[in-house]
This record gives structure tokens, sequence and C-alpha cells, in this order.
């Protein structure tokens, strides 16, 4: 059954390595459109990061970024829902990292910028401004890194000293921890969004590349993995389309029936 609704990543998905949207994808998501299939961008990007994607957005406007933290008019340039740490649990969660793992630094993300320690190393650092983080108000997303540190021993590390009090999140930014509000993935901010417009997880196809994804995925009445996807996202998948860089979110025969297009 085709869906009424396909949900899809940004980064290692629907956009090319080097951040753009291919023809055939852009020409896949405008006829989706228009044969009915709303198609939904959920993706670990700050709002900001979405701004110059309006053009292909859909018609709804919406994308849901930080990984279920924020949903974002696209076209009105504004945040209209943000899922927060409390200025107690983001305290809390910051200074038990801290004392647990020496050297972690932190940034976080409210609706409107981004906030860092002066040592947050980050190919973006240029767009933070340096601050105390612990003080910053309705962060959606926490971002921690520990120099030195492999992905998966860090990951590991933070799990264990977060537990349940936040969500875990690994979007494939080598070294790089995100941290949501405790039951705020992208499958939550999915299934709410999708329960506001009408929607049943079975009329929903979702398509993603990393364990970020694994949620949404797991979710939806049918998991798409693209071929460059995450080991633990290939073998979770329903179904594997082609490399992103490919176009495969838009040119693979399974996703254009999908959205009832020609092959």
């Amino acid at each position: 059954m085709s869906p009424r609704l396909l949900a899809t990543d940004l980064d290692g998905t629907l956009l090319r390595s080097d951040g753009t949207v291919s023809e055939r994808t852009r020409e896949a998501v405008a006829a989706a459109e228009r044969r009915g299939v709303t198609v939904l961008f959920v993706t670990a990007r700050p709002p900001r990061w979405v701004d110059h994607l309006a053009d292909v957005v859909g018609p709804h406007g919406i994308a849901l970024c930080g990984n279920g933290a924020f949903v974002h008019d696209v076209a009105a340039r504004q945040v209209v829902r943000t899922r927060a740490f409390s200025p107690s649990a983001l305290r809390e969660v910051v200074r038990d990292l801290r004392a647990a793992l020496p050297g972690v630094t932190f940034a976080v993300e409210p609706a409107d910028g981004f906030v860092r320690d002066d040592a947050f190393l980050d190919p973006y650092a240029h767009e933070y401004e340096v601050g105390i983080v612990e003080d910053v108000l309705d962060v959606g997303k926490i971002l921690a890194r520990r120099p030195g540190t492999s992905s998966q021993e860090f990951m590991a590390q933070v799990r264990d000293v977060v537990g349940e009090r936040a969500e875990l999140g690994f979007s494939g930014s080598d070294g790089l921890a995100e941290l949501t509000v405790a039951g705020v993935t992208k499958a939550t901010a999915l299934a709410d969004w999708c329960a506001e417009h009408g929607f049943d997880s079975s009329q929903v196809w979702a398509c993603g590349d990393m364990p970020n994804d694994l949620p949404m995925l797991a979710w939806a009445g049918r998991g798409i993995a693209v071929a460059n996807a995450h080991p633990e996202v290939l073998a979770a998948a329903d179904e594997v389309v082609g490399h992103h860089d490919a176009s495969g979110f838009g040119s693979t025969s399974s996703v254009l029936r999908s959205a009832a297009l020609p092959s």
C-alpha cells in the first residue's frame, strides 16, 4: 500500500554530500505533493539550517528539527514549538557529565541560536555564541564532545551517566553526542505531528541513514534505508534504496511508487 506521508531525514538521505538537493529528488518531492503524498523533513539539524530548503519543504511548510525538539515553520522562519529541557534538568545533566567525564565540552541549541563552551570544538563553532551553557533557557538539544575519545566509547560513557534522563542520539558527526529531553525523538515528534494532521503510522513511510533515525523507521508503517546508511539502520530497514549521492531518495522505484510517480 502506498503511503499518505513520506517522512525523510536530510543529511545522508535526502541531501547529497555537498548539502544540496538533486534535481531528480527535488522533482520527486514536488510530484509526490502534487499527487497527495505529504513529504515531511525530520532532521537533526537546528531550525535555521533548514531555512534554505523553503522551496522544497512542501505546502505545509513544516520541518521537524533537532531530533524532534523543534517544530519549525520554514516559510515563516519561526519555531512554533520547542520540546525543551527544564532549567534544572539542563543544569543537572551538564553538571553530572562534567564531573564524570573530564574534558567534556558542550554546546546547546535553543530555538533561536547556539551557545557553546569556549573549548567546544566543532566545524561550525564560529556560528555559536560563547557563554555559560547551563544558564541558557528553552534548550531543545545538548551537544557534547570529548576530544580523544572514540564515538562509540563516548556514546557509551554518556549513556551510563545520563541514563533515562535524556534521549541520546547519534546522527553521524564523529565524536558528537546529541541529547534531547527524555521521550523526545524523531519518532515521537513525527507521531505527534501525524496525530495532529490525521495520519496513522500505517500510512507513513520513513527514510533515513543513521541510528537517530531508527525510532522513526520502527514507528512508521515502512522503514527505508539509503544504501550508505549505518549498518544498524540497514539491518533494521524494511527496504534499502539507492545511495544518497545518487539521488537514492528520488530515483529508486520503491520511493517513486510510494509517491505514485512514473519510474
